[in-house]
């Protein structure tokens, strides 16, 4: 990618813009950034001037001038009258994502996409080829870390045949260019960003963008269970090969029989290896073997690293399991919604502990999803009002997370789910949610 003496105008910062601008920098590009911030906010605004970067506004005057290439941050909205300008002058727009593509060596990629489950799959991917391939997996993209900063901090410019677990959001795939993954899949489709999209059309159809350049040998994940995805991939083609599965049928190339994992018609994995709750957690992991597969991983591995695999941390994170009593951490069940997720994760037995912050959330949908609850205690300032309109008089109330995790351990027998979801935020006792998940987990491995 010749972008020596060219002029390219970054949109927005951040740490993927921040990322962009160094690989530019490598390039010899003449750098602008636009940035809503101003100057005297930027924290590194002085680097940035040190690097040649002329820091701009973002005034339609900024995207009215002639560019060679826009990198835009995915935050930034896509259909604007700035976007409008640029598109009018005939500048190129792309984000960090294809940047990074574009400027690496051949790598492995598997691009991870859809509205739910996108955390968990990714990392159980990257778990797995860390296993598989060390020193030379990563985890990148929306997950947290930008690709451009991994292609930098892994010399990736220089050195090929590394194996890249991206998370893929619809806002990181608008801009995509030639981004072409050797593994991808598309979770699921449901509802969402339609503000951002501009409708539910064009949601749906970004995700597709994930499998446009894929061809040939190149593997996409189908979720045969999903309706939404049958009518957008019959809607935009996937032009490489399709390994479809389904956690309700056995026509697909991938299942769940008797007990195990098949993929590709293979014996793959035993089921009970993976400890993660939940059926779309089940999917998450039959979605990652399936990558892993199709990498050449062997099975062992495979099998050996779900086994040990408690969860993204803070997200129904099993903790540990004692006298036949299992504890999960999902701190992060800061609204009822979330909350309704973890509990319909377990079929029956589960001891629920909530409370924490008041946020005046309405608990009536939680009370209607309490099929698996035996028992719900509450703690903190809000835990009072929490048992009294899920279960009234049956509920127990504590003050701290110590009694909640003490009382339970006091009532739960073999076979029990203890499950921290509060279902609101921490800030009455704690400054987040992971010091609070990480509280939790701490009393449970002290218990004896």
């Amino acid at each position: 990618m010749d972008l020596n003496g060219k002029k390219v105008l970054v949109v927005g910062l951040a740490r993927s813009g921040m990322a962009a601008i160094k690989v530019l920098k490598i390039l010899g590009a003449e750098i602008t950034l636009s940035e809503s911030k101003k100057r005297e906010e930027i924290k590194e605004a002085d680097e940035l001037e040190k690097m040649g970067v002329v820091i701009r506004d973002q005034s339609i005057e900024v995207f009215e001038e002639k560019y060679d290439l826009c990198v835009k941050n995915p935050g930034v909205p896509y259909r604007s009258p700035a976007m409008d300008a640029l598109a009018k002058n005939g500048v190129p727009v792309i984000t960090e994502i294809e940047l990074a593509y574009r400027v690496a060596k051949p790598q492995h990629y598997v691009a991870i996409t859809g509205t739910n489950g996108k955390t968990t799959t990714t990392t159980v991917v990257y778990e797995i080829l860390k296993n598989a391939f060390p020193g030379k997996a990563h985890v990148c993209g929306n997950i947290g870390t930008p690709l451009c900063e991994t292609v930098l901090e892994n010399n990736l410019m220089n050195e090929e045949g590394h194996y890249i677990a991206l998370e893929i959001s619809n806002f990181q795939l608008v801009n995509i260019d030639r981004f072409r993954p050797e593994v991808a899949t598309i979770i699921n489709l449901t509802p969402d960003h339609i503000d951002f999209m501009g409708g539910l059309e064009n949601y749906y159809k970004s995700k597709t963008e994930v499998y446009r350049n894929m061809t040939g040998d190149d593997v996409f994940i189908l979720n045969a269970d999903d309706p939404v995805l049958a009518e957008y991939t019959a809607k935009y083609p996937v032009g490489c090969k399709v390994q479809s599965f389904s956690l309700d049928r056995k026509d697909t190339d991938s299942y769940i029989d008797g007990g195990y994992m098949y993929i590709c018609g293979e014996k793959v994995l035993p089921v009970d290896a993976v400890k993660i709750v939940g059926k779309h957690n089940l999917q998450n992991v039959i979605i990652a073997v399936s990558a892993a597969k199709a990498l050449g991983v062997p099975n062992d591995i495979i099998e050996s690293t779900i086994s040990a695999f408690k969860g993204v941390e803070h997200r129904i994170e099993f903790v540990r399991e004692l006298r036949g009593v299992k504890y999960y951490n999902d701190s992060k069940g800061t609204n009822t919604d979330a909350t309704v997720i973890a509990v319909k994760s377990f079929d029956r037995g589960v001891i629920l502990l909530v409370g924490g912050f008041e946020k005046g959330l309405s608990m009536d949908e939680l009370r209607e999803n309490l099929s698996s609850v035996k028992n719900v205690i509450g703690y903190g300032v809000c835990g009072p009002r929490l048992v009294k309109e899920l279960v009234g008089d049956d509920g127990i109330v504590v003050q701290d997370l110590v009694q909640a995790v003490n009382e339970a351990y006091k009532i739960a027998v073999p076979g029990d789910t203890v499950l921290l979801s509060p279902t609101t935020s921490s800030f009455d006792q704690y400054t987040c949610f992971e010091e609070r998940g990480e509280h939790f987990k701490k009393i449970v491995n002290e218990l004896q």
